[in-house]
């Protein structure tokens, strides 16, 4: 059954209510709506747990989506209890991790504005994320991390602007990634904008991120890999150079 996906308009929404509408044979639990994030782009579901009528709790160890992205699957962790169906639960998403995530997924962001050369690969961690570009040149890394955290300390707006399939199969140029798809499918697509009017940045993209670049924080480009004649893998990290000492 088609679930409203809460986080796709308010990356911030940690807590919402919700009905169990499926059961799956490997414990999986559908929703009619849900603030959790799913396994999608790079990155990683939302942990968290169920509080159920009575206060107890079915904690959760994945979110991922089902054979189309209209349909997200929580699942248990190992031998917790199910609900039934129909039951009417608290959603609470672990929004310590999620929002580590949201900062990550948007310096990723920041990266690809200041390395602009087209994305074969990426992936958003707590704590680390990578990104991979299809390029042969020698960068400084120190000067990337400089660019970046220009970017962030500027604090420009990071906002959602919805665009139709079929403008951005009309405006094909406006995606980054060579080897992602956007999240399409849905009649809509959503647009990750960083600066006023979009003046940094524009790209389809249906992670979470946060509202304003100086939430990111501290962050900087621990490693440069080469991975091939023309792929460099950047290593983003929280905090300065200094912490990785």
């Amino acid at each position: 059954m088609p679930v409203n996906a809460l986080y796709r308009d308010d990356f911030y929404l940690s807590t919402a209510e919700a009905v169990v509408t499926a059961i799956h044979e490997d414990e999986g639990i559908e929703l009619d709506q849900t603030c959790f994030y799913a396994t999608s782009g790079g990155q990683p579901g939302d942990t968290g747990f169920f509080e159920r009528a009575d206060g107890s709790k079915i904690m959760l160890g994945q979110t991922r989506h089902g054979p189309i992205k209209d349909i997200i699957i929580h699942v248990p962790l190992e031998g917790e209890a199910q609900p039934m169906l129909g039951e009417k639960l608290v959603l609470h998403v672990d929004w310590p991790r999620r929002y580590k995530l949201m900062r990550m997924h948007t310096a990723c962001h920041l990266l690809s504005v200041v390395c602009q050369f087209p994305i074969t690969g990426a992936a958003v961690g707590e704590d680390e994320s990578r990104v991979d570009f299809d390029m042969s040149e020698t960068i400084d890394k120190d000067e990337v991390t400089a660019k970046m955290m220009a970017l962030v300390n500027e604090n420009h707006p990071v906002f959602v602007q919805w665009i139709t399939d079929e403008e951005l199969a009309a405006n094909p140029g406006i995606v980054k990634s060579k080897n992602v798809r956007p999240p399409v499918g849905l009649g809509r697509v959503s647009l990750v904008c960083i600066g006023e009017n979009s003046a940094v940045d524009s790209q389809p993209c249906g992670g979470t991120h946060v509202s304003e670049t100086q939430e990111v924080g501290a962050i900087h480009i621990a490693k440069i890999e080469k991975k091939g004649k023309e792929n460099r893998r950047f290593r983003i990290r929280f905090g300065t150079p200094t912490d990785d000492a």
